[in-house]
């Protein structure tokens, strides 16, 4: 019998940050190394929220605080959903975690038995799947197609669903294909939804604010009321604040899930940073500017790099309508073969080879469950996407 448990077993090691690690190893031994791997935006924290953390530290908030989130920060984010999405939470409804991942974590293993299944649209955020497993569920991959956008159809969830499934885990705008829904795109779907009452909806929301071309962002509980009493909605200051170190994720669901949820945060990590929590106070009532200039400089970079990514041999880069992702197919580029003679077979074959050849560090699309394509970020200065880009299509250029 072995010493880890078969739970560890069931999952791998989050792919994006394995590739990120291995840039940092390649920059430490002086390459040159452009990494696109990373979710992470490249702004500063806004100063008016470092300033909000440091006064807490100085008044001295640096006890324990309540396990689901000082009432503080549960009364801006009541106040946030109503203001953005329609939503009304009572604080006994809404629990802070460290980070989302925690907030999804904490909702499936809660939640999960043996057996149970989650709906997933594939491309998808790497861990879903691996957090479905450690809980002990069986996560049920939906192809979200090229043609369709990366957006799955109601017609794709309808087949997906059986008597077993207990969520539908639903991400707009999506990591990696930053593809997102529109409130009709999306009633298509909570009709489905409508029709499976034993079907809860977790809403990754973390996007929210990163939206182009007049986009308008909406939330599955905003556009069917019907599913507010089975959906969880999920978000965090990380991506729309630059705030992804000092991690803070919440949800606003039903108080009995909310309640299971905290129960499990109590015996694991209990309360989330004290201090972060006070600086999330900041954020969701202090100056909004910061989200309409950032939005503003990601909106240039994605046209930026869909522009040159198309220019790109072999390549073919969908313009999505939010996130700072990229996800270019490499269809046209399997089979062939760098100048030192490895055949690219693989997406894997491919960023592997373009960090080597290049040093553009990116993540393969089987880590997100649709190939062949890779995932760019482009929460980087405009110079490095220049340079990067630039490398790529050399890349290509010198396959054969």
């Amino acid at each position: 019998m072995g010493f880890f448990s078969d739970a560890l077993g069931r999952i791998k090691p989050s792919a994006t940050l394995a590739v990120s690690q291995k840039a940092r190893e390649l920059k430490a031994q002086g390459r040159d190394i452009i990494s696109l791997s990373a979710g992470e935006p490249d702004f500063d924290t806004p100063d008016n929220i470092k300033a909000a953390a440091i006064e807490a530290i100085r008044r001295g908030e640096t006890k324990y605080t309540a396990v689901d989130g000082i009432p503080e920060l549960k009364r801006a984010i009541a106040e946030k959903f109503r203001r953005d999405n329609d939503l009304e939470y009572a604080p006994s409804q809404i629990i802070v975690s460290t980070g989302g991942k925690q907030v999804l974590f904490n909702a499936l293993m809660a939640t999960i038995n043996p057996g149970d299944e989650v709906v997933i649209p594939a491309p998808y955020w790497v861990s879903y799947p691996d957090m479905v497993l450690l809980a002990g569920g069986k996560p049920v991959i939906v192809e979200a197609r090229a043609q369709d956008d990366y957006k799955m159809t109601p017609e794709a969830l309808q087949a997906a669903i059986t008597d077993r499934t207990k969520w539908l885990i639903f991400n707009s705008p999506s990591n990696p294909s930053g593809a997102a829904y529109s409130a009709d795109e999306l009633r298509a779907l909570t009709d489905v939804l409508k029709k499976h009452e034993h079907v809860w909806i977790m809403s990754d929301d973390m996007y929210e604010h990163l939206v182009y071309d007049d986009f308008v962002f909406a939330t599955p509980a905003q556009v069917e009321p019907a599913l507010y009493d089975r959906t969880l909605t999920v978000n965090g200051v990380s991506k729309a604040y630059a705030m992804t170190g000092w991690r803070i994720g919440y949800a606003g669901g039903p108080e009995a899930l909310i309640k299971a949820m905290t129960k499990l945060q109590s015996q694991s990590t209990s309360n989330p940073c004290s201090i972060s929590q006070w600086a999330a106070v900041e954020a969701l009532t202090g100056s909004q500017d910061f989200i309409a200039e950032a939005r503003k400089v990601y909106q240039a970079r994605r046209d930026l790099v869909v522009d040159m990514l198309n220019e790109a041999e072999g390549i073919t880069c969908h313009r999505p309508e939010g996130a700072f992702y990229v996800y270019p197919s490499i269809a046209g580029l399997i089979g062939k073969a760098t100048p030192d003679g490895r055949v690219i077979e693989t997406d894997e074959d491919f960023v592997t080879a373009l960090l080597e050849a290049e040093g553009v560090a990116a993540v393969h699309g089987a880590a997100f469950g649709t190939s062949p394509n890779f995932r760019v970020s482009y929460a980087t200065s405009t110079e490095a996407l220049k340079e990067a880009c630039t490398r790529i299509q050399r890349f290509c250029a010198a396959l054969g």
